[in-house]
Parts: C-alpha cells; sequence; structure tokens
C-alpha cells in the first residue's frame, strides 16, 4: 500500500469514528434531562459531524474522481466502516452516555495533540480545530463525571456500571495495524499504543476523584478497524442513510 491509499484510509477511518459517535450522541434531542443539556448535547452532536465533514471532505480530494463526502457517509455498507466499536454502542442512559464521552474525550486530547504534528497539512489543519471542541467536551464530561460519580447512590452504580461495561471496549483505541505503522514511519498518522499510559493516568485520576473503580483489563472487544461490528452499526447507517438510498442522487 502506497503512502496516498494509506493516507486515505486512515482520514476516511477518522471520519467513520466522528459520524457514528455524532449520530449517536444526537439521540438525545429532546430526550436529555433538562433544557439546557439537551442543547449542550445536540451542539457536541454537530461537533462531530462538523469534523466528520471534514475527515471525509479531504478523504474525497485523496481519491478524486468526482467523489464526495456525501459518499463516504451514505453510500457504503456496515462492513466498510472502520470505526472503533465503543462509537457504535448504544446510546444507554445519561450515565453510560457520559462514561463514554469522557473515555473518548480524553483519548481525542492526546491524539488530536499528536495529529496536529503530521505532516500532512490537512490532518495536522483538521485537528488543531477539532481539538478546541474537544478540550470543551472533556470539561462537561469531566464535570458530570464527578457530579454523577460522586452523587446520590444510584448516580454512583449507574456510571460504575457504565463503566464497566464500556472498559473492554477501550482497548482497541490504542492498538495499532499495518496501514497505521506505514503512516507513522511517514510522520503522518498517530502512535496510539503511546497515548495509553498518558490516557490511563487522566482517566483513573478523574475516576478516583469521581469515587469510581477502574475496572480490571481482564476483556477486550476488537474488530471495528477491520470492519468488524455490532449489530448496532447496522441499525444506525439504516437511520442515517434512509434519504440517500430512498432517492439516489440526492444534493442538499
Amino acid at each position: 500500500m502506497d503512502i496516498k491509499q494509506a493516507t486515505l484510509e486512515y482520514t476516511v477511518r477518522l471520519g467513520d469514528d466522528a459520524v457514528i459517535l455524532g449520530h449517536r450522541i444526537s439521540e438525545w434531542c429532546s430526550n436529555a434531562p433538562f433544557l439546557e443539556e439537551d442543547l449542550a448535547l445536540q451542539n457536541v452532536a454537530l461537533d462531530y459531524v462538523g469534523r466528520a465533514r471534514m475527515y471525509y471532505d479531504y478523504a474525497a480530494k485523496i481519491k478524486g474522481n468526482g467523489v464526495t463526502e456525501d459518499e463516504f457517509a451514505y453510500l457504503r455498507n456496515a462492513r466498510e466502516f472502520k470505526n472503533l466499536l465503543i462509537c457504535e454502542l448504544p446510546r444507554g442512559d445519561f450515565a453510560f452516555t457520559m462514561v463514554r464521552q469522557l473515555l473518548v474525550d480524553v483519548y481525542s486530547i492526546f491524539f488530536l495533540e499528536e495529529l496536529i504534528k503530521s505532516q500532512d497539512n490537512n490532518l495536522s489543519g483538521i485537528a488543531a480545530k477539532a481539538i478546541k471542541e474537544t478540550r470543551y467536551h472533556l470539561r462537561r464530561s469531566y464535570e458530570w463525571t464527578l457530579r454523577l460519580g460522586d452523587g446520590t447512590e444510584e448516580s454512583h452504580q449507574r456510571m460504575q456500571n457504565a463503566l464497566n461495561d464500556l472498559w473492554g471496549y477501550t482497548h482497541e483505541m490504542f492498538d495499532v495495524d499495518q496501514l497505521e505503522t506505514l503512516l507513522i514511519e511517514a510522520e503522518i498518522g498517530v502512535d496510539n499504543s503511546k497515548l495509553r499510559p498518558l490516557w490511563l493516568k487522566q482517566v483513573t485520576d478523574i475516576l478516583q476523584h469521581a469515587t469510581l473503580t477502574v475496572p480490571k483489563d481482564d476483556w477486550a472487544v476488537r474488530g471495528g478497524r477491520e470492519g468488524y461490528h455490532t449489530e448496532y452499526l447496522g441499525q444506525i447507517l439504516t437511520e442515517m442513510q434512509f434519504l440517500q438510498r430512498a432517492y439516489p442522487g440526492l444534493q442538499w
């Protein structure tokens, strides 16, 4: 695989992470605990969708031949998506959403800080824009983790249950495959394996402050980067791609 093709696939992966997680967060529209939080969650969802558009737009330029960002979002099946599995898991309750956001937000900060250093100016530029939003996302998920983890007995238990259910999906974030190795050597991609110690330390500190227990590393689920997904991704795509599938060539 050459650098151009590797960069294309890498960029699409990052777009897939963003669009799928953004879609999940958007499901809180009209369902959040109160109005201000409803609006805040939709802003976070829009940040992710906007980030996905930047990645897909760059991927379309690399691929050429008249390809557009919509083709990546709407005209691929589940096996062609390469998002991390943690992004596609069901919305769950509010505790589940906040724990997932905390785990992903801490990871995203470290990832984007490294992607800013990329020799690919387009990826570096996207990272520089996205990290500003991610700092806001992390502030929110951090505050909610403290509030719910060290809150009532029920809120604490819901947060701990969510943490236990999600922990095994975090290992995939730090895997490095052949494609990423190629881009790391070219100083384009990020070496995720080096991020885990930093991520684990910060997450552990936050969880301790929230009186939550860090789960054991006794299980892990992988496969998203290879196109192997849970049944939930197909359900997301059924909703997300309906209009484009029903009316081929539809333009906004």
